[in-house]
């Protein structure tokens, strides 16, 4: 009796339906979206290393202000690290500083960083064309060069073919490009392809012209092994700083799983904004679903007298309607189902946005849209199943 009842009146279950169809869809939608963004940031930070650790100094601090003057890192913290941590598989100094990139009729500012020739094992990198220097030409300050993804696209270099082996000029020094990086993608906030990078003691001497360094990376042997290698670095820097135990750090340790966290933090913040959204609109189909049990109770008295005076029980009436705001529920439910998997699909194909559609999220949205059913259909049904026989006999 209930789905004949919601098959006499196919236009407004229809309409009654669509408000969970666009709450549901909207649900898994922006849950996709959400969970698209977290995973995305993942693998981001995955490729980027999860294993790698930088060592920077600090701003100094006077009075509680930190000033723009920062401690100094140099070569004998790198080698300390290197000679007093067990946990940690290799060791790479680094200078930088944004230097003019000439190339033929073709010019940009990117990052030039001063590395050595280990920077590839430590930091992730992998070459696309040609090669990395070796360890003989940074110790003979030979003036090679190799660029990042996105050095090629600043200087409108179409393949990377294009530039190896040829001569470009760095800060007005001529270099050499002996090979170039592939894309690694952005981490911390910042791309890790905008740049250039130069063997170390070629950069100290001919760029940079400085002997302090701006950060240290070292590579742990494993995810396990990082506090432990943490641990190991701090006090050899400390060591060669000659440091007081209680004297605070002037330097920082920092990983990838650190940004990893803050990110998965930020992300499950905004899924949980965008489903809350999207739940709202859960909310007005659920209301939407109450006023319109509401009104069918009104127009069907007369009926609903006559099964009482036939024998009908209040639990029978109650049934009969809650079915039915169940049953619209589901319907929409499953249509919804659909519509936000395939919403989903679109963002990701149409829009190249990244979308995670999970059992979980779909499950939650059904469920949710159950219980709007059971929830929003109470009350008209019990209202129903109080109604007096005789009074709603005589009901016109």
């Amino acid at each position: 009796m209930a789905f004949s009842a919601l098959r006499a009146n196919v236009l407004r279950s229809l309409l009654t339906m669509l408000g969970i169809v666009i709450g549901v869809a909207a649900v898994i939608a922006m849950i996709a979206l959400g969970n698209g963004a977290q995973q995305s940031v993942k693998d981001r930070i995955a490729r980027l290393g999860t294993t790698i650790l930088q060592i920077d100094a600090i701003p100094i601090r006077q009075a509680g202000v930190a000033l723009a003057t920062r401690r100094r890192m140099s070569l004998i913290d790198s080698r300390t690290i290197e000679e007093r941590s067990p946990h940690v598989l290799a060791v790479e100094p680094q200078q930088d500083r944004n230097f003019p990139i000439v190339w033929g009729s073709h010019n940009t500012n990117m990052t030039v960083l001063g590395v050595t020739p280990n920077f590839l094992q430590v930091r992730g990198f992998e070459i696309d064309r040609g090669r990395m220097f070796d360890s003989g030409e940074n110790l003979g300050m030979q003036r090679v060069v190799v660029f990042g993804y996105g050095a090629l696209e600043a200087l409108g270099i179409s393949s990377p073919d294009a530039i190896v082996g040829q001569l470009v000029r760095i800060g007005g020094v001529q270099f050499r490009v002996i090979g170039t990086l592939k894309e690694k993608g952005a981490g911390g906030g910042e791309s890790r392809d905008d740049q250039v990078i130069v063997p170390f003691y070629t950069g100290r001497f001919r760029l940079f012209k400085t002997d302090w360094v701006d950060d240290i990376f070292a590579l742990a042997t494993s995810d396990a092994d990082l506090p432990t290698a943490t641990t190991e670095i701090q006090l050899a820097v400390r060591r060669a700083h000659r440091l007081r135990s209680d004297q605070p750090d002037d330097f920082r340790i920092r990983n990838q799983a650190d940004f990893l966290e803050a990110l998965n933090s930020t992300t499950a913040v905004f899924t949980s904004l965008l489903a809350g959204i999207a739940a709202v609109s859960l909310l007005v189909g659920g209301i939407g679903i109450m006023n319109i049990m509401l009104v069918s109770v009104t127009e069907r008295t007369r009926e609903i007298g006559v099964r009482k005076a036939l024998g009908a029980t209040k639990r029978n009436i109650l049934v009969q309607f809650l079915t039915e705001a169940v049953a619209l529920c589901l319907a929409g439910g499953a249509i919804g189902v659909a519509a936000g998997v395939g919403g989903a699909i679109v963002m990701r194909d149409a829009f190249g946005w990244s979308t995670a559609i999970g059992g979980s999220s779909i499950a939650l949205a059904f469920l949710f849209a159950s219980s709007v059913g059971l929830v929003f259909g109470v009350w008209p049904a019990r209202r129903a199943a109080a109604l007096d026989p005789i009074e709603a006999l005589r009901h016109e």
